[in-house]
């Protein structure tokens, strides 16, 4: 490494203790991770921890395909051929619902569809509702949703899942028909259904602005219907969705609520909590729970080593998160690309280029292979460092590599592009994402077309509005770009 040195006496000893081991580590001289976050690489992981517990699974009814169709041909193909059927009926329904309005019978139009009602429709459609909402539109949106949603459940055979009842609550928030959807989450109580955690998230995240946060906390804790599998108690889940919702306060808040109750915290419970310390900048709290989980029996797991290696990262401490790498393999634990993207991601916050190179070298020569966001987080740092060429080389490996590039690939790269002034190359960029079949969001287009007016290019910018509006995406720029016309 050209600026540091990774050589001295090593921090860690096999008789340390862990209490020990992150004291030396993880001094008060870091910053409390009060910045924007670009990748979230060190929390994201712990908030996907139990993604099953409050995303509904995709499919909560299997195709209903007769005995003798089974026997006619092979399973997939029964199965295909009900996906696709839905589908097609969903289409169906959607365009009969854009004629919605006075004078047109929509109901009566559904009807005259007679069109099979499952799972995976009624999904389908209001799937297809919620794309449609934009900042237009909500009313309608809502309206059409409801009107589906009851239409639906009067047909023979079918009953609504938790799943559909979540989908139309996202309706509603996104729709900012909160009476709306508080009604619907009462229903669902009504209907037998059991709150999860997935409708804690959608409550949680569409009432935090509104102030009402701390009520819908103190709501699902009284809660003798939610449903908190597989978490070890029902505090868990609640915590777990907060992070997930970055209420960082209110999961100091339930903590304290939870020993109150006389519930004991585990693994998962402490590294919320760290998460929570270290977001809000309460460094003090942040070690005395790093104490606190060694004086009572826990090991820190990977998630744990995850958060410790990005707060060496942001604190620019190079020796302290290698010798933190080697203890992690000493006692069991080997390093995975997941901890040396955190560990460069602080890094690179840090400005610490050189730091960067040395521990992306330094993964794979441990045989972990960098995935696509350690390779976006490489092109970022390049980007911001003003190394426009390694940069492009880094994109380059990636797609040697057999590493397909995402949006954020492509927003890193694009700007870089603007930055250096080679402005042609970044609207190119947009055909070379949709030739591997990345397709632009908001986000690359943002940039573009934010960098493009800074410029003075407008002619340019308004092509990539044209590109915009075959793409469906127009609507979200124009509200934040404003003085483009509509093409």
């Amino acid at each position: 490494m050209n600026s540091i040195s990774l050589c001295g006496p090593s921090l860690v000893r096999r008789t340390c203790s862990y209490l020990v081991v992150v004291r030396r580590f993880c001094n008060r001289s870091f910053d409390g991770g009060n910045g924007e976050n670009k990748y979230d690489c060190f929390e994201e992981p712990l908030k996907r921890m139990w993604g099953s517990s409050y995303f509904d699974s995709a499919m909560d009814e299997k195709p209903d395909v007769s005995a003798d169709e089974t026997m006619a041909r092979p399973r997939f193909s029964a199965r295909r051929s009900f996906f696709e059927v839905a589908r097609i009926d969903a289409g169906r329904v959607l365009e009969v619902l854009r004629q919605d309005g006075p004078g047109f019978d929509s109901k009566l139009a559904l009807d005259e569809l007679h069109i099979r009602v499952s799972g995976l429709l009624v999904r389908e459609v209001l799937t297809g509702i919620l794309r449609m909402v934009n900042y237009s539109n909500k009313i309608r949106c809502a309206k059409l949703g409801f009107k589906f949603f009851t239409w639906s459940s009067q047909q023979g055979n079918y009953r609504h899942t938790a799943n559909t009842y979540h989908i139309l609550m996202k309706i509603f928030a996104e729709c900012e028909e909160f009476k709306a959807m508080w009604r619907l989450v009462d229903e669902m109580i009504e209907k037998g259904f059991p709150t999860t955690a997935r409708t804690f998230n959608i409550l949680i995240c569409t009432c935090g602005e509104a102030g009402l946060a701390r009520r819908v906390v103190e709501r699902f804790i009284k809660s003798k219907t939610f449903n908190y599998r597989p978490f070890k108690h029902s505090y868990n889940a609640i915590l777990h969705c907060l992070l997930v919702a970055s209420q960082y306060k209110l999961i100091e808040w339930v903590y304290q609520q939870m020993l109150a109750e006389g519930h004991y915290p585990d693994i998962l419970t402490y590294n919320v909590l760290i998460c929570a310390k270290y977001r809000l900048g309460k460094l003090d709290q942040f070690h005395r729970l790093l104490d606190e989980m060694g004086r009572n029996g826990f090991s820190p797991d990977l998630h744990t080593y995850n958060i410790l290696l990005h707060v060496l990262g942001k604190g620019d401490k190079p020796l302290a998160a290698l010798n933190l790498l080697n203890h992690m393999k000493e006692v069991g634990f080997d390093p995975g690309v997941l901890h040396f993207t955190t560990l460069i991601d602080g890094l690179s916050r840090a400005g610490n280029l050189d730091a960067c190179q040395y521990f992306f070298n330094e993964m794979i020569k441990n045989g972990c292979m960098p995935d696509v966001v350690c390779y976006t987080v490489m092109i970022t740092v390049y980007v911001v460092a003003g190394e426009l060429e390694n940069a492009q080389r880094m994109f380059d490996e990636m797609i040697t590599k057999g590493q397909v590039p995402n949006v954020f690939t492509y927003n890193s790269l694009i700007r870089g592009l603007c930055m250096a002034g080679k402005f042609e190359e970044a609207c190119s960029m947009l055909k070379d994402m949709e030739s591997r079949g990345c397709n632009p969001n908001f986000l690359v287009y943002s940039t573009l077309v934010g960098n493009l007016r800074n410029a003075g290019k407008l002619s340019e910018a308004h092509e990539v509005v044209k590109h915009m509006v075959e793409k469906g995406q127009y609507v979200h720029l124009l509200s934040k770009f404003k003085g483009y016309k509509r093409c």
